[in-house]
């Protein structure tokens, strides 16, 4: 018979797993940023800038007082985390590295769909950009730019841009830093610490791994959404190894009430998440790309939040915003706003701020929306919160000056 738990509860687990219930506290200062890292299993890198970019809301979100300045420390100086495929593009941590090694090999295989397409067209270029990094040291894209007087079809951007993410997605290359958001690239002997583990992990070892991260930061999950949080092993793996993890009492199945199908946990994280109590809830904004949120069907099966990220819809498809957060309150995702930094003129500007219709409790909710969006308004450079929509209508203008109260040094203005 499978254990069943409460929805509350699994909520509860989740939230802690995921660093975002207040209860663990991880200082922003030296060591923070891989602290934050290892618990996640990896942190998403995201290019879109109308606010501070994902890679970084994500740590403020769990690391007050957290300066973007601390990550690159982190991946340049410490060397306690590096660049690969997570879940996507993402920060992972060093002490990983091993298991990420099969994907690498993977990029290796003439067999493999990718070889047959870019790596056909582009391997002539490999070893060129190689040696060229090789003897010159660590190099950007811009560095392969064409330039009078140099000869060589290699010399295009484009030819040597796919060279080199070639090279990196094999590993032979890592990203030593990023300058703006410019990556860097040398070899991969060159950035690697020493004492690096650099064993292979067979296909048992990869599958225990994979489940282990993903429980750690997920909490409750089922089988799928293990597979799917960092992608770097197949089915037939994962299914292994949590086959393997039941039987050896390191992982236990359970069902969660109004939900279908099974779930696992781990065994400490059940038992300590029963002793977890409700706390004073606060607010945290998310961004669409925050390990919680990334996952929009596990956030409308757990949280019953219908989410869709509409950045890619044409303007006006759009039913929420460009680049829309999730607010969550407590234990509840309670509703989403879309927030741009105008950063000439320091103003967090809210193109719109929505409350769930089912929501109920907003009396609670605005004072703490207040400080979340003071505080969010700082992480971005700004001084000044413009709030341009808000519905409820009828709440809009006590909304304001209950939120602009709250706000300390921001000023908020309504339009």
């Amino acid at each position: 018979m499978i254990d069943s738990i409460s929805q509350k509860l699994a909520r509860r687990m989740i939230l802690h797993a995921q660093l975002l219930d207040g209860r663990t506290k991880i200082r922003a200062g030296r060591g923070g940023v891989a602290k934050v890292v290892e618990h996640l299993g990896y942190v998403q890198i995201d290019t879109i800038s109308v606010i501070e970019r994902a890679h970084h809301h994500v740590l403020w979100t769990r690391m007050p007082g957290y300066q973007p300045g601390q990550l690159h420390q982190a991946l340049a100086q410490e060397r306690t985390i590096f660049e690969y495929w997570g879940h996507a593009a993402s920060y992972l941590p060093l002490k990983d590295y091993r298991f990420y090694l099969p994907m690498m090999k993977s990029f290796y295989d003439p067999k493999n769909a990718w070889f047959r397409g870019w790596g056909e067209r582009y391997g002539s270029y490999l070893e060129p950009v190689l040696k060229r990094i090789r003897e010159e040291g660590p190099l950007m894209a811009r560095d392969f730019e064409h330039r009078a007087g140099r000869k060589g079809p290699w010399w295009d951007w484009k030819p040597a841009k796919a060279a080199l993410e070639t090279l990196f997605w094999r590993g032979e290359l890592m990203i030593r830093e990023r300058r703006g958001f410019e990556r860097v690239y040398d070899l991969s002997e060159r950035v690697l610490p020493a004492g690096t583990d650099t064993r292979v992990p067979d296909d048992g070892e990869l599958g225990r791994f994979i489940v282990q991260r993903a429980l750690g930061a997920l909490g409750v999950a089922g089988e799928r959404e293990i597979r799917d949080y960092i992608r770097i092993g197949d089915r037939r793996i994962v299914a292994a190894a949590l086959q393997e993890m039941l039987a050896a009492g390191e992982i236990v199945r359970l069902g969660v009430e109004g939900r279908h199908g099974e779930a696992y946990a781990l065994p400490a994280q059940l038992a300590e998440a029963g002793r977890l109590r409700a706390r004073q809830p606060g607010v945290r904004l998310l961004s669409p790309f925050d390990n919680l949120a990334i996952n929009r069907l596990r956030l409308k099966e757990r949280f019953g939040f219908d989410y869709a990220f509409e950045c890619y819809v044409p303007k006006h498809k759009r039913n929420h915003g460009y680049f829309v957060l999730p607010v969550l309150f407590g234990e509840e995702i309670v509703g989403r706003l879309d927030p741009k930094a105008d950063r000439p003129n320091r103003t967090l500007i809210i193109r719109s701020l929505s409350i769930e219709p089912a929501f109920i409790g907003l009396d609670s909710l605005v004072p703490e929306l207040g400080r979340a969006l003071g505080e969010f308004a700082r992480f971005n450079g700004c001084t000044k919160v413009v709030l341009e929509r808000i519905q409820p209508e009828p709440a809009a203008a006590e909304w304001k000056g209950a939120m602009a109260k709250e706000c300390r040094a921001v000023h908020v203005v309504g339009r």
